[in-house]
């Protein structure tokens, strides 16, 4: 039996991809800052012959993350599929932005990527693995306000490439997942001032299924970006 582990597990994509992954029979480890949110999403996971452990980390805060990782893998399972799914966003002038929030951004967005590969990866490379990023179009398309944002998702995106050349030797196989607007809990935030239809976006049951599709990948293959946009177009 298969597990994956999948940040940013308490809401959203994160949220439906644990449900999706765990509907089709793999172990689940999953991380997020609310230790509530994930005690209920664990709570509602009816499927009674996977294992299922949770920790909850400030994947804000640096020195959080090697034990908070160390703790969830302590309970026996090692992943062989990582998804990295935690990312936030703020909208507004690039240039007026205050320093912690761009900070903030890049901690969640791209440093905090880089801790949990440091910390998981090496684990995963006795069988072999995947590292799935979920990322945005807005890593190759710039849109005014979203400067930090689209700056960290292309970060991200180099990261991946990077990782993936990297750690061929290895048997860890490293792809994105780009994704156009998704009806998500990101428009929820404070720190997002944007208005749109989001009836006309994709859901997140949809990236779920995609996210579960590149993990099924055979391990002789890579499928090195999948792009998901709404059939309306960008936002």
């Amino acid at each position: 039996m298969s597990t994956v582990l999948i940040t940013g597990a308490s809401r959203g994509i994160g949220r439906a991809t644990a449900k999706t992954f765990a509907n089709a029979g793999w172990n689940l480890l999953l991380l997020a800052r609310s230790e509530e949110n994930l005690e209920n999403l664990v709570n509602e996971i009816d499927n009674k012959e996977i294992k299922v452990f949770s920790q909850s980390i400030d994947l804000n805060n640096p020195q959080d993350i090697s034990q908070g990782i160390t703790k969830l893998i302590n309970y026996g399972l090692i992943p062989s599929v990582l998804i990295n799914n935690a990312g936030v966003a703020w909208t507004g002038d690039l240039l007026s932005m205050p320093l912690e929030k761009w900070q903030w951004i890049i901690q969640l967005n791209l440093t905090s990527i880089f801790q949990v590969c440091t910390e998981v990866v090496p684990l995963m490379r006795k069988k072999g693995g995947l590292v799935i990023n979920v990322s945005s179009h807005a890593s190759r398309n710039v849109f005014p306000k979203w400067g930090a944002y689209c700056v960290s998702k292309a970060a991200l995106a180099s990261f991946t490439k990077c990782l993936a050349e990297e750690e061929r030797k290895n048997l860890i196989r490293a792809c994105t997942l780009t994704l156009g607007s998704v009806n998500s809990s990101l428009w929820d935030s404070d720190t997002v001032d944007m208005q749109f239809d989001r009836k006309s976006m994709l859901s997140v049951n949809q990236v779920a299924l995609e996210l579960l599709y590149l993990a099924s990948q055979p391990s002789n293959q890579i499928i090195e970006d999948l792009t998901l946009m709404p059939s309306t177009g960008a936002f």
